[in-house]
Parts: C-alpha cells; sequence; structure tokens
C-alpha cells in the first residue's frame, strides 16, 4: 500500500513538473524569435557573449525543441500513450539534453584563452 501511494505522488508530482519547465522553455523561444531579446542566450556566469545574435538561433532551437516535447507529454500521458516508464524517460532525456546542449552552447560563445591574460598599461600619474 505505501509504495503504491508514494508512486502515485510521484507520477503526479512529475508530471505537474512539465508545465512550469514547457513553459519556461517555450518562453524563452518566444524571447528570442520573435521579441528578438538575446539576454539570455548563451550566458556564462550571467554574462551575454561578445555576440548573442549568432548563437540566438542554437538556444531558440533548443528551447522551442524542449518545449515542444514537453507539451506533447503533457498531452500524451493522460491519453495513456506511454507507461510511467518510458514518459519519464523522455522527459529525463530531454530536460539532460537540453541541459548539456544549452552547456556546450555557451562555452561555444564565450572563447577561452590560453595563457595569461595581457594586463593593460597603466598611465604614469
Amino acid at each position: 500500500m505505501g509504495y503504491a501511494l508514494i508512486s502515485f505522488i510521484l507520477n503526479w508530482v512529475l508530471y505537474f513538473g512539465l508545465f512550469p519547465v514547457a513553459f519556461f522553455w517555450l518562453r524563452r523561444s518566444q524571447r528570442i524569435f520573435i521579441k528578438k531579446d538575446y539576454s539570455e542566450v548563451a550566458l556564462k556566469r550571467g554574462e551575454s557573449p561578445p555576440n548573442p545574435k549568432r548563437w540566438a538561433p542554437f538556444t531558440g532551437i533548443s528551447n522551442l525543441v524542449g518545449g515542444l516535447i514537453a507539451i506533447w507529454l503533457i498531452i500524451a500521458i493522460p491519453m495513456g500513450l506511454y507507461d510511467f516508464a518510458k514518459w519519464i524517460e523522455i522527459a529525463g532525456l530531454t530536460f539532460w539534453g537540453k541541459i548539456i546542449f544549452d552547456f556546450i552552447i555557451s562555452r561555444q560563445a564565450h572563447p577561452f584563452t590560453l595563457g595569461r591574460e595581457k594586463q593593460e598599461k597603466k598611465d604614469p600619474e
């Protein structure tokens, strides 16, 4: 009885967790593609890259695809198209895939230089 109740509650918590995730991802893709707001594109430590417009399509597509998969799961789960193991697998792969893809984009947008940074010369006063 206890295991069934925990499983039931876990199912609902994870299912309802898809709603804010889908909303957030679709809103970000809407900001990027429609409003042309590049403030959240390829952030690294809260800073935008030198040319965020260049990386906007990649970030926008990752948000759009992730949001559409979450919407598909929100619709498909009540219809009984997937059992728990299958839809949680799809949701997990989507979630982690998007996180990893966004990490790769942010690292590509902020190239690092090897060696010491050049110090600017100070004017003697």
